[in-house]
């Protein structure tokens, strides 16, 4: 009979987990969501141009200005800003906010993984990519908020440009939709009851 049981519980065990619809649709729509968040990351980040100040364009890449004939002149020297620091502290943001995008990518993965080849690590591989979509938020904020103090004496609401805010409401995503699958994957299926098995 001991035999049996233990046959019994690893069967439960392997047993492929059973899901509402409920909860797979929300799961879906954190992908979308991070899905979303990463193309306009990666679109943000490709562009770089974040502040428009005193007829001067300021970017991750580039530093531009407009001439007399309204055609911008862009150069890679960044120095040429004449902003203290702007050199080292533009390779420092630009590096982090790639990477938040690459880490990005790694966690989108996992979570779609873990929906299409269901076993029993489906919950940590959405656990551990949650975690490197919150990885991805921490990431993309402090580039955000680098290129922000570098160029304090530049910023006005106006000023910011269309791919600065989609690297905003990027790392805003990459937030809510980190927390919001771990909130679901503890909800869903407390450890507790993993360690049961």
């Amino acid at each position: 009979m001991t035999a049996i049981a233990v046959q019994a519980q690893r069967l439960l065990a392997h047993r492929r987990p059973k899901k509402s619809f409920f909860e797979t649709f929300i799961r879906s729509l954190i992908i979308l969501c991070v899905a979303i968040a990463v193309v306009l990351s990666s679109i943000s980040v490709c562009d770089g141009h974040w502040i428009f100040a005193k007829g001067q364009l300021f970017g991750l890449w580039h530093f531009c200005t407009i001439g007399n004939s309204t055609k911008l002149k862009c150069v890679t020297d960044l120095n040429q800003a004449n902003v203290e620091g702007i050199n080292f502290g533009m390779i420092l943001a630009r590096s982090v906010v790639s990477l938040a995008v690459v880490v990005a990518i790694f966690g989108l993965e996992l979570l779609m993984v873990s929906q299409v080849c269901e076993d029993t690590n489906s919950r940590r591989k959405w656990s551990m990519g949650s975690i490197l979509i919150l990885l991805s938020f921490l990431l993309s904020s402090s580039g955000v908020l680098s290129f922000l103090i570098l160029l304090k004496d530049y910023i006005t609401f106006m000023g910011f440009t269309l791919t600065f805010w989609c690297e905003f409401i990027a790392a805003c995503l990459f937030f809510l939709n980190g927390m919001s699958g771990l909130h679901i994957n503890n909800i869903t299926y407390p450890w507790n009851r993993a360690r049961k098995f």
